[in-house]
């Protein structure tokens, strides 16, 4: 007798779900997903204990007959494709008619469903049907699944944490409101209100629903389009940003989609204005023709592929580039005292609040957004009107021997002298080093430098790469070289700094060298050496002379690595702080 055999359908569907359904936040995005393909507008997620023990979705969506609501839990049956073709044009988010069959072989499941002729109630246990009776003539759909993965310990015994797994869910209807703002989305934990945003189809209003209204007015709007794909969204200030990438959100035509090439063009738009480390918020709706992409890749269809990928991503970079490169850029401090954690930054960051703190929290934001309720529009529509002009300032003088005040019409602003000092030195260096001479001066007594010799052949394998920079370089011995003279341009005191430095550069980018990245490193290792450090003493004139150096700088906003250089207390902010305004 033969050794291979056909799986029972339970055994397959309990496979399929070890890929569609990971964790609790799985179940609740395929169900939730489902709701949105039956054209919901209101979608109610109602958990117990973070969905550990029951996870409820609710929605006034189309809804189900009494056939279709039983054969949903058969493998890959779906009414969201018929044939092949189908496949190149998916414009549902589901299509695959995996994940039900898949959650309910882990679980205890029941379904209540109405399309307004039939209405039944079924629940299943590990996949199998186990009573029927009838329902509520309610038109939409609910599903309840309890007990996940109580059928299979191994896998149950890997669920997180009650926060991490609430987190993740949360994540979950956050994206997904974000993607179809013209829905309205409730999420219930242990009966307390977690998160409830409006559905009123305002992307920046739902910005404002999930991330709070002091988000929201650190968002400014992009839009672009190509021949092939149109661009909408916003994208955050620079001054607002994240620990992790979490919160750069691709959304193409409604779906939720991961793909790093294009995260890392959209955080490299924002490389001179930020920490290296630190991440924006960005949301952006992409709107392709459907047979352009590919989302069958993978059973979570968050991956996908791009047709004429290179011309998306040249887009996505120039609408953002041109953006930030055209607004006023100085943070703008606002006196307000209530704070707005996000649970998701505290999980990924290993930090656990518990459900009360997540509650309380959420409190809070809601407080808030009542308050200045009146005011937002006002303020969000400002901020976008702010265009990028470097105002007229006149120093006034200095505080702590590192900030220079100025005053202007528009209230007061800190200048930090050293940042300020060192993008007008980084700027200028950058251009020397994106264009060398042949302005050199030779060294009254050269330098010898000695390496270990797998990094003197690294640096021997570039020597004319590094003579093109201005510097004569020669092998002195089997592993040392001689540095003999270099650009007229290097700051007097710190030539051999600076040479050490590129070296090391070369030696520490060997297998990754990039001539932007290279050159923007070492502009801003020179520029922070050669500027004025804070607690030096600087003169009124001083600081004009500064202050007009900064004014002409491409970007007068921020330091070579990312700190702010200027910051800005309007006069309505210090008027409240001494309580001539409220």
């Amino acid at each position: 007798m033969g050794k291979i055999s056909i799986m029972s359908d339970n055994l397959a569907n309990k496979i399929a779900a070890g890929e569609v359904v990971e964790k609790c936040a799985s179940v609740i995005k395929e169900l939730v997903e489902n709701s949105i393909d039956a054209h919901a507008t209101d979608i109610k997620v109602e958990l117990i204990n973070s969905g550990i023990k029951s996870m409820k979705v609710t929605d006034n969506g189309i809804g189900m007959d009494k056939e279709d609501a039983l054969l949903c839990f058969t493998s890959h049956a779906t009414s969201k494709i018929k044939d092949e073709e189908d496949l190149f044009n998916i414009s549902t988010l589901g299509f695959r008619g995996e994940a039900l069959p898949s959650i309910a072989s882990v679980s205890y499941v029941i379904i209540k469903t109405c399309d307004g002729n039939d209405s039944v109630i079924y629940e299943l246990d590990g996949g199998k049907k186990i009573k029927e009776s009838s329902g509520d003539l309610r038109i939409g759909t609910s599903i309840e699944v309890k007990d996940l993965f109580y059928n299979t310990p191994a896998r149950l015994k890997y669920l997180s944490s009650l926060q991490s797994e609430l987190a993740n869910i949360v994540t979950v209807i956050n994206r997904q409101a974000l993607s179809h703002t013209n829905i309205r989305f409730t999420l219930i934990n242990d009966g307390k209100e977690v998160l409830k945003t409006t559905g009123s189809g305002d992307l920046l209003k739902t910005i404002n629903d999930i991330y709070g209204v002091k988000t929201a007015k650190k968002m400014l709007n992009v839009k672009g389009e190509n021949i092939d794909y149109e661009i909408y969204g916003y994208i955050s200030l620079p001054e607002i940003t994240k620990s992790n990438r979490n919160h750069i959100i691709t959304i193409v035509n409604g779906r939720v989609v991961r793909n790093s090439e294009l995260n890392k063009v959209i955080n490299d738009s924002y490389f001179k204005y930020k920490f290296e480390n630190r991440y924006p918020i960005v949301v952006l709706q992409i709107n392709v023709d459907p047979c352009l992409i590919d989302v069958n890749i993978h059973p979570s269809k968050m991956d996908i592929k791009f047709s004429n990928f290179e011309d998306l991503k040249q887009l996505v970079k120039n609408i953002i580039s041109n953006t930030l490169d055209n607004h006023f850029l100085a943070p703008t401090v606002d006196n307000s005292t209530i704070k707005i954690d996000n649970i998701v930054d505290h999980i990924q960051t290993n930090e656990e609040p518990t459900i009360k703190e997540y509650v309380l929290n959420f409190d809070e934001s809601d407080k808030l957004i009542k308050e200045e309720e009146n005011t937002y529009n006002y303020q969000v529509t400002d901020i976008q009107e702010e265009k990028r002009e470097f105002p007229l300032l006149e120093p006034v003088g200095q505080v702590c021997g590192t900030y220079i005040v100025c005053t202007s019409e528009k209230g007061m602003y800190l200048i930090d002298q050293h940042a300020a000092a060192e993008r007008v030195n980084y700027e200028k260096y950058k251009k020397q080093m994106a264009n060398p001479t042949s302005d050199t001066i030779s060294m009254l007594f050269p330098i010898n430098i000695e390496y270990p010799k797998e990094e003197f052949l690294i640096i021997k394998n570039n020597l004319d790469f590094i003579k093109s920079l201005g510097i004569e370089i020669e092998e002195f011995g089997n592993s040392s070289f001689m540095i003999r003279s270099h650009p007229t341009w290097f700051k007097e005191g710190l030539e051999e700094l600076f040479i050490k430095s590129i070296l090391e550069k070369i030696i520490t980018m060997q297998n990754n060298f990039d001539l932007e990245r290279f050159n923007d490193s070492i502009s801003a290792m020179m520029a922070c050496k050669a500027s004025i450090k804070a607690n030096e003493p600087i003169t009124i004139e001083e600081s004009r002379i500064l202050i007009d150096q900064l004014k002409k700088c491409d970007n007068p906003f921020n330091c070579a690595h990312g700190r702010p250089s200027i910051i800005h207390y309007p006069k309505y902010e210090l008027d409240k702080l001494f309580k001539r305004a409220v």
